[in-house]
């Protein structure tokens, strides 16, 4: 039961593929603060930025709609025209403005999560239309922070916005007694300075919230035990097929092991337990390769092919230990093993040339010299 226990509980971290497929649903790390607090930055830095600009063309909106001759006011179609010069000349005036704050609502979600198009997050599903799940919602942890949030947002920006009415009681109280133009001038000063420092006042909450939704992001992904070892079967695929796989492979290698064996020049066994089949290229500028090895078995398989195919067999338990543990099929042999293969195949060119009756019959040493590094007992 403790073991059932603890591989239900969620306490492994979210593997890269369960955060990949997270991302692919939509979900991935927001936080709503710091989108609000990049775009009121922004925009009060753009209402600095621009605010003589879009005074001057205030100042032209009005001194154009306000100049009218006699004959203008009875004629629609004039009235027409100031007011579609009004609007082009506002949108004018505006468009710096709405171009940073547009800029400012895209890489303000982006700068936390990261680029991220999908359409699965607005979707329909059943469980969002879930009564139980609606209020568990409302009353859950995270509607009771993000109620603290509101809340700690109201006492902060309040607090922030009263302090800049009082630093500039005196300035707002002499608006009232300067020109048009320098009074538009001062009051957007004060508006944008006053914006900014309230928008200052949500880079407090901004730092608090980042961190939280980080952590609340990874609490929510986190998986079991039995979710990480299912995770590892699937994409390593079952015990049980990778087995039958290997199996295949092994297969596959014996057979085409066992078709390439007749090429073979020799064969080197143990004798019972090895036997490792060496070709050769006379002529070649590569060393003997290695077309087959086995043991018990398939080393009793390997000599029965031999002898169906009239290939010699030399008995060298040490030459043949150490090829089969320090060779690869299909690869050459070392170059440790030069010396004693040289020999073995000089004595197998020998005997094919051989004709009983002419000369003395070829005979193999018995100490082949086989380095330490490369023996295994």
């Amino acid at each position: 039961m403790a073991e059932e226990d603890s591989s239900s509980e969620k306490s492994q971290e979210p593997t890269s593929k369960r955060l990949e497929q997270a991302r692919e649903d939509g979900d991935t790390v927001r936080s709503r603060e710091l989108n609000t607090t990049a775009i009121l930055l922004a925009g009060s830095g753009a209402l600095l930025m621009f605010g003589g600009f879009m005074i001057e063309a205030m100042r032209s909106i009005m001194a154009h709609n306000f100049a009218l001759e006699r004959s203008q006011i009875f004629d629609t179609n004039a009235m027409l025209q100031h007011l579609e010069v009004s609007i082009m000349e506002g949108l004018r005036s505006l468009g710096p403005i709405f171009l940073v704050l547009l800029v400012a609502a895209i890489l303000g979600p982006i700068s936390l999560g990261g680029w991220n198009m999908t359409f699965k997050a607005v979707m329909p599903k059943a469980n969002r239309m879930d009564p139980m799940a609606g209020l568990k919602r409302m009353f859950g942890t995270k509607a009771l922070v993000e109620l603290a949030k509101a809340a700690g947002k109201v006492i902060v920006v309040a607090a922030i916005a009263l302090l800049i009415f009082v630093l500039n009681t005196d300035r707002i109280m002499q608006i009232y007694s300067e020109p048009l133009l320098p009074a538009m001038q001062h009051t957007l000063i004060i508006l944008g300075w006053s914006v900014l420092g309230m928008s200052c006042a949500m880079i407090l909450i901004t730092v608090i919230d980042v961190p939280f939704q980080i952590h609340s992001h990874t609490q929510k992904l986190k998986m079991t035990l039995q979710q990480v070892k299912d995770e590892m079967k699937d994409s390593e695929g079952k015990p049980e097929v990778k087995q039958r796989i290997r199996q295949l492979q092994y297969q596959m290698t014996q057979n085409r092991m066992m078709s390439n064996l007749p090429q073979a020049d020799v064969i080197i066994t143990n004798p019972e337990h090895y036997s490792v089949a060496l070709k050769y290229q006379q002529g070649g500028d590569g060393a003997p390769i290695l077309i087959a090895k086995g043991v018990d078995l398939i080393a009793m398989k390997i000599r029965e092919v031999a002898r169906l195919n009239n290939i010699t067999i030399i008995e060298s338990p040490v030459l043949a230990r150490a090829i089969f543990y320090n060779t690869r099929l299909d690869d050459e042999i070392p170059e440790g093993l030069y010396k004693a293969v040289a020999q073995v195949l000089a004595y197998v060119f020998q005997l094919r040339q051989y004709k009983p009756g002419k000369g003395p019959k070829p005979v193999l040493s018995k100490d082949l010299p086989v380095p330490e590094e490369l023996r295994h007992d």
